[in-house]
C-alpha cells in the first residue's frame, strides 16, 4: 500500500472518499457451490469492485435453476459483509468461524463466489427462486435435515434461516454467532451428502454488515452508521392484517425468535416475513380491541402447532384528553392447550401513532419487557426476542405505519451521567465562589512612620 501523500487536500478527499464508501454499503457477498460439476464458466470473473445487479444474478443463477435435479439449499443470514471472511479470520489467531464455508468450497466439484451483490436482488431472492419453478418450498427450522422426506426427483427448495448475528456490536459476540452458523452450515451440508443427495447452495444476507470495524473515524461515526443500518433494515415489508378492505394491523421486527425450555431456538423471522408461512386468519379489529393472531404449522420437531397473539387495545384517557393505544399482553399456545401469558409493560401509544422499540422481550435489560403472568405457569418455559420491532393496530392510514413513537425515554442513562456530572460540578463551583467570597482583609496596617501595633494577645 502506497504511503498517504503530506499535502492536506489530498488526504482530506480521500478520507471523504472512504466515508461516503463505509456510510453506502448497499451489497452483500454470495456463495454459491453444488455438488455437480461445471455449473459456471470457470471463465466467469466478478471483479471486487463489481456490483452484481438483480438481472445479472438471475442470469447467475440459471445453471443451478436448469438442471436436470435440483435440489437447493438457501441458507440466509441477517448481515454480512465480505470483509467479515478477512476480519475475523485474521484478528482472533486459529480462531476461524468460517472454517466449514472455505472447507466446502474448496472442495466442492464447482463454486461460485460473489463479493458484492446489490441488496435489492437479495431481498427479491427468494420470490426469484419461486418463480423459477415449480419448487417444493421447505423452510428448515429445526436444523436437522436427516428427518427431512426430500424427493430427490422432484425440484426441492430448502430455506434454513439462520440465527440472527449479536446487536451488541462487539466482535467477539458477532464471531460466536459466526461460527454457531458456520457450524450449522456445516452439519445440514453433511446430513444431505451423506444421504447421496445431489444439491446446490446459496449462502448470502439480508443486508451488509458494518465494515472497517478498526478504523477510529468510522467508530466516531457510529451515530451515522447507526442511522444509516436503520434506514437499510427495513429489507422486507411488513406484515399485515387486512378486513374487508381496510388494513387493520400493521407488524415488523428485524428478529422474531423464541426460546422454549431454555434450549429450542425457534426463529420466526423467515417464516412471518419473508416465505410468510404463518395463518392470520383468527386476528380480530375492532375500534377498541384489537388481536393479532400468528399460527405455525411444525415450527420445530416437537412441536405441531404454535400461536402467538398480540393483544391491543385503545382507550380514552381524561388526564390527557385523548386515546392511547396499548400493547397489554402477549399469549404463546402450544398445540392449542398449552397458554403461556406474558404482561407487557412500557408498549404504549397515541392511538394515532404506530409504536417502535429496538429491543423487546423477556430479558431484564430491554426497554420494553415481557413479563411473565405470575399465575401461568408455562410462562416459565418460554423467552421471546423481538429487535426492530413496530406494530400499529388502530388508525391506520395509506397501508402504512404512522409516525412511530419510540419506547426510549428522554432520560437516557447518557442524559442522567451527564445531568449528575453537570450538578457535581455546579456544586464544586458555588462552593469555590462562597469560600472565596468569605475572605477578609485586615482594617488596619502597620505604618512604618508611626509607632508599632501593639496586638493583645489573651490566653
Amino acid at each position: 500500500m502506497a504511503p498517504c501523500p503530506a499535502a492536506p487536500a489530498p488526504l482530506l478527499a480521500s478520507l471523504a472518499l472512504l466515508l461516503h464508501a463505509a456510510l453506502a454499503v448497499h451489497h452483500v457477498p454470495m456463495l454459491l457451490w453444488s455438488t455437480r460439476r461445471s455449473q459456471w464458466n470457470p471463465d466467469i470473473a466478478v471483479h471486487e469492485g463489481k456490483v452484481v445487479s438483480e438481472q445479472e444474478l438471475t442470469s447467475l443463477l440459471q445453471p443451478l435453476l436448469t438442471q436436470n435435479s435440483r435440489n437447493l439449499v438457501l441458507f440466509l443470514q441477517d448481515r454480512l459483509s465480505i470483509d467479515d471472511f478477512t476480519y475475523f479470520s485474521e484478528s482472533y489467531g486459529n480462531k476461524n468461524p468460517f472454517q466449514n464455508v472455505q472447507e466446502i468450497l474448496q472442495s466442492s466439484p464447482s463454486s461460485l463466489v460473489l463479493p458484492a451483490v446489490d441488496c435489492k436482488a437479495t431481498k427479491h431472492l427468494l420470490n426469484i427462486l419461486q418463480e423459477s419453478g415449480d419448487w417444493k418450498l421447505t423452510n428448515v427450522t429445526n436444523l436437522n435435515v436427516s428427518q427431512l422426506e426430500v424427493n430427490a426427483s422432484n425440484p426441492n427448495l430448502l430455506v434454513v434461516q439462520l440465527p440472527p448475528l449479536a446487536s451488541d456490536l462487539k466482535d467477539i459476540s458477532t464471531l460466536e454467532a459466526i461460527a454457531e452458523n458456520d457450524k450449522i452450515i456445516g452439519r445440514v451440508t453433511m446430513d444431505l451428502q451423506e444421504r447421496g443427495i445431489h444439491f446446490s447452495v446459496i449462502y448470502t444476507a439480508v443486508r451488509s454488515s458494518r465494515i472497517s470495524r478498526r478504523t477510529d473515524v468510522v467508530a466516531e461515526l457510529r451515530r451515522q452508521l447507526m442511522a444509516t443500518e436503520e434506514e437499510e433494515s427495513s429489507s422486507y415489508p411488513p406484515l399485515n392484517v387486512t378486513i374487508g378492505n381496510d388494513t387493520c394491523i400493521l407488524f415488523y421486527a428485524s428478529n422474531f425468535s423464541l426460546k422454549a425450555n431454555n434450549s429450542v431456538l425457534i426463529d420466526l423471522t423467515n417464516a412471518t416475513f419473508l416465505a410468510q408461512n404463518v395463518d392470520i386468519s383468527a386476528s380480530e379489529c375492532t375500534d377498541s380491541n384489537t388481536t393479532l393472531s400468528l399460527k405455525y404449522t411444525r415450527p420445530v420437531n416437537g412441536i405441531s402447532s404454535l400461536e402467538i397473539r398480540f393483544l391491543m387495545t385503545n382507550k380514552f384517557y381524561e388526564v390527557s384528553a385523548r386515546r392511547w393505544s396499548t400493547l397489554d399482553s402477549v399469549e404463546i399456545v402450544q398445540d392449542g392447550d398449552k397458554l403461556a401469558k406474558f404482561i407487557v409493560s412500557g408498549l404504549s401509544t397515541p392511538a394515532e401513532y404506530s409504536f417502535h422499540c429496538q429491543m423487546v422481550g423477556t430479558s431484564n435489560l430491554y426497554p420494553a419487557r415481557l413479563d411473565r403472568d405470575p399465575s401461568n405457569s408455562e410462562a416459565k418455559n418460554w423467552d421471546v426476542f423481538l429487535s426492530n420491532l413496530q406494530i400499529q393496530g388502530f388508525n391506520i392510514i395509506n397501508n402504512q405505519f404512522s409516525y412511530a413513537s419510540d419506547c426510549t425515554g428522554f432520560f437516557t442513562p447518557g442524559i442522567w451521567m451527564g445531568l449528575v456530572t453537570s450538578i457535581i460540578l455546579l456544586w464544586i463551583l458555588t462552593y469555590g465562589i462562597h469560600m472565596i467570597m468569605q475572605l477578609t482583609t485586615n482594617n488596619r496596617f502597620d505604618d512604618p512612620k508611626g509607632p508599632a501595633l501593639s496586638v493583645p494577645q489573651t490566653e
